[in-house]
Order: C-alpha cells, then structure tokens, then sequence
C-alpha cells in the first residue's frame, strides 16, 4: 500500500509522458501562461474505437448561444484534445487549449506519493492538509495568466476531484476566465458507475465515450454545494437529462 493510501490520501497512478501538440493552422502560438493561448494545444485524438453514444445537450446548445457574435474568442477544454471538438470550435473561428484535468491530476498524485516518499526520511515539510494538497496541484496544472479564456468546458470534472482541490480548482478558473466569460460543467445526480468522455458533434449534441478512469469518483454535489462552488458567477440556466446527469452553465 502507498504512503497516500496509508494516509488517506486517495490513489495514485502511473505518470504519462505526452507531448503536446498544436494545430497546423496559426503556428507559432504563445506559450501556456504568457498572453493568449494557442489556437489548440493537447494530445489530438481521433475517433475512438470504443462503443459511442449520442446525447442531447440542451446545455452546449445554451452555451454556444451565449458565445454567439463573438467572433475569434478563446476556449479551454478540460477534456481529452478529441479531434472532433478542436474542429468544432476552430472552424467557428475559436483559440482553442485542451488540458486533461483528471489526467492532471492522476499524474499529480502520483508525484505527490514520491514527494512524501522523500519527506518521510528528510527534514522537508510538506503541508499535509486538503488545502495544502489542493494548493499544490493548482500551483502544478493550471497555470495561466489572468483573464486568458472566454470560455471553459469543465465537463465533469469537478466529481473525481477531492472538494478541496474542487474548490481551488473552480477559484482558479475564475481567476482566468475574463468578465463575462462561460463556463459549461455537468453533475452527476448519484454515484457513476461508469466512467465516461464526452465530445462535441454538433451544435447540440454530445459524443459519449466509455473509458478507463484515471482516478474514483469522490462526491455528488448538491444544488447549494453547487452555488458554493460557484458563488463569484451567476448560474445561467441548468438542465436535468433522463441519465441522472446536470448541466450547468455559470457567467462570471
């Protein structure tokens, strides 16, 4: 058993090695955290191999219509770099920036198991708090200047993630959308027993992916955990579908 299990930590997993990549189109892109993103950074994947279905998203239609007119904005995708998804917002004339947040936060894990590793048999001090944790993963994954995005796909995130590094995770999204900016996330009404991606395939619709999961589901959220979470931004609206799953569009 690792030294994060044995302290309640949670589990970790093994570290990926990917290189990212940016799309042919405007090359030359600016580097995270230093002005405007690329027009698409991440590890593109194609079509999956792995059964597929289709969902209606009453919430990507909403969203896209608050973006509407905007005219060359930017975009981060917390998701896996889907092809399907770079092109769908590309060709609608979007900077585009794709960063797995789970995978993120499944490698940071396993650094952080190392990181008490060593502190165990040094004087290092490593603040062992959730807040302390949470710290050091956002410090870690999501450096980006302020104000940098106009847009954010969260998709699900937020309930594999520990709620402390929940709640850091959604302040420093806050910090890097710009006034007015949206963000797109969804909630599972129960526990998931399975884990899914999701892709754009068009202007309201969802591609729903089976996959392997980097790391265990960690909460449900509530409604008022949910306005918590958020309580900088103004909820736009919410829809509720048939697979127990809510979409929730929030405005800063």
């Amino acid at each position: 058993m690792g030294l994060l299990n044995k302290l309640g930590i949670g589990n970790s997993g093994a570290s990926r090695n990917i290189s990212r990549q940016t799309q042919p189109a405007n090359a030359g892109g600016h580097q995270r955290g230093a002005g405007a993103p690329p027009i698409a950074i991440g590890p593109q994947r194609a079509a999956s191999p792995v059964p597929e279905t289709n969902r209606v998203s009453n919430g990507l239609k909403e969203f896209l219509w608050n973006l509407d007119g905007l005219g060359r904005g930017t975009l981060l995708d917390l998701g896996p770099a889907w092809q399907t998804t770079l092109n769908f917002f590309i060709e609608r004339g979007f900077r585009v920036t794709s960063d797995d947040l789970l995978h993120s936060w499944k490698d940071f894990l396993a650094e952080e198991e190392k990181r008490l590793q060593k502190a165990a048999t040094s004087s290092e001090a490593i603040d062992l708090t959730p807040a302390g944790r949470a710290a050091r993963f956002v410090q870690a994954s999501l450096q980006y200047s302020p104000s940098s995005f106009d847009a954010i796909l969260l998709w699900d995130n937020l309930d594999y993630l520990e709620p402390a590094v929940a709640k850091q995770t959604v302040s420093c999204l806050t910090e890097i959308l710009r006034p007015g900016g949206i963000v797109f996330a969804m909630f599972h009404s129960k526990k998931p027993e399975s884990f899914q991606r999701y892709r754009v395939a068009d202007s309201n619709t969802l591609q729903v992916i089976g996959a392997i999961a980097p790391c265990a589901a960690q909460r449900v959220y509530q409604n008022r955990e949910i306005q918590d979470l958020f309580g900088r931004f103004r909820t736009v609206k919410s829809f509720v579908g048939r697979d127990q799953l809510r979409e929730s569009l929030f405005v800063k």
